[in-house]
Formats: structure tokens, sequence, C-alpha cells
């Protein structure tokens, strides 16, 4: 695993975004079901301060999802942590994230050394989002389209990873799948859904089982400047 990033001052934090605060959020995450110490590891490194706006810094290591505007939301840790945790499974070098919102998911999954690409549909929210990763040294590849159609010319993809939530999954995104590959979405309705891990087999077949209950905000087609 390599923890590729530019740790200044404010990404080191202080007080209540102190790395002993950190440290006590992997504790949570342990002792709540995650086990691999390379997912527990980037948790610890990536700053999630800096992936919400200041005023809600103080509540960054707090196992809960927060606001980032535009009606989003930055994801739960645990559920970043279970999601990143059943992607490692499969040993995926490049992966393709639907919904980059805050960035904070991408920058855990280049922190681990992935080749990540992450698609989305809100332009405020993304061009926030490659501002952190340039702060933080992170090569992410990054476009503003609709999630739903995903990034076909840069596929397949050893692994995909949706951050919002539909009533089934999304064809165009099983297309973009590599053979042995691992899609994980959350799939069902407006407040209440289900974490599924799809796997394509080496002879194309789909195969799923559920993770966990979630909620996601809706997956919504479209672009917003």
């Amino acid at each position: 695993m390599s923890l590729r990033m530019r740790l200044q001052p404010e990404a080191i934090g202080s007080g209540m975004t102190s790395q002993r605060v950190r440290d006590r959020l992997v504790d949570r995450l342990r002792d709540n079901g995650i086990a691999d110490e390379r997912v527990l590891n980037a948790i610890r490194t990536v700053p999630r301060h800096l992936f919400v706006d200041e005023a809600l810094a103080m509540r960054a290591y707090e196992d809960t999802a927060l606001p980032i505007g535009h009606g989003q939301t930055i994801s739960q840790p645990w559920v970043v942590a279970k999601m990143t945790e059943s992607l490692l499974q499969v040993a995926p070098s490049r992966v393709l994230e639907i919904g980059t919102g805050s960035g904070y998911q991408a920058a855990v999954l280049a922190a681990l050394g992935l080749e990540v690409h992450t698609v989305e549909r809100i332009g405020e929210l993304l061009r926030t989002a490659r501002k952190r990763f340039r702060q933080l040294g992170m090569n992410v590849r990054s476009k503003h389209d609709d999630g739903r159609i995903g990034w076909p010319e840069n596929g397949p993809f050893d692994a995909i990873l949706v951050t919002a939530g539909a009533p089934a999954v999304v064809d165009a995104l099983t297309d973009q799948l590599a053979p042995g590959g691992r899609l994980i979405a959350p799939v069902g309705g407006a407040t209440s859904q289900v974490l599924l891990q799809i796997d394509r087999t080496a002879d194309g077949r789909l195969e799923q089982r559920e993770l966990a209950p979630v909620v996601f905000v809706p997956l919504r087609s479209g672009l917003v400047d």
C-alpha cells in the first residue's frame, strides 16, 4: 500500500481534527467490524476535515455522514471503510467511482495506491474536490459527467464503486466491469437501501450478495454546472 500525500499543517490538524481524534475513529471502525488494516490506515491518514466545510471540521471524525451542499453528503466513515474493504478483496488496480461528492472516498482509494477515475454531475462539487486532490498531491482522474453513463472510454475497470442509491444497478456500469471485477452500489428506495456487492465471473456472469443496510442520496441523471 502507498499513502502518497503531502500533509501540510492544515492537513495534519489539531484539537478535534488531530491525529489522536483520527485514531479514535479508527478504533471505533475496528470495533464495528472493519478488519483490513490497509483500509484503517488510509482512514487514519486521509484528513477528512479537509473534505467538509470549515464550520463542520470539528465533526469530521465522528462516524456520521455530513452535508457538503447541493443536497449531497460526505459518507459515514464506516460506510467508506466497508465499501473500500470489499473492493480490495479483488485486488483491483483501476477503479471507477460514481459520485465524487466531496472527494473523500476517491482520496481514500488513491491513498491505497489505486488508479482512481471519478465522475461527478455537479460541477461546483467537482471543482472543489479537484482542489483538495491537488492540495494533497493526489493524481485522481476526474470528469464532469452523468454518473449513470460511467466512463466507458476508460473502461473496463477492475472495480466500480457507486456512492448514490438507485432502484436497480445501472446496466451501463456493470457493462464497464472487467471479468473478475467487483461493483459495489447501494440499491433501493429513497430512504432505505442495501449495499450490494456484484462480481463479474471469468465467464461474464454477475453474482451478487448483500453487505449491509445503508442510506445514500439518490443517483440522478443530467449535469449541474
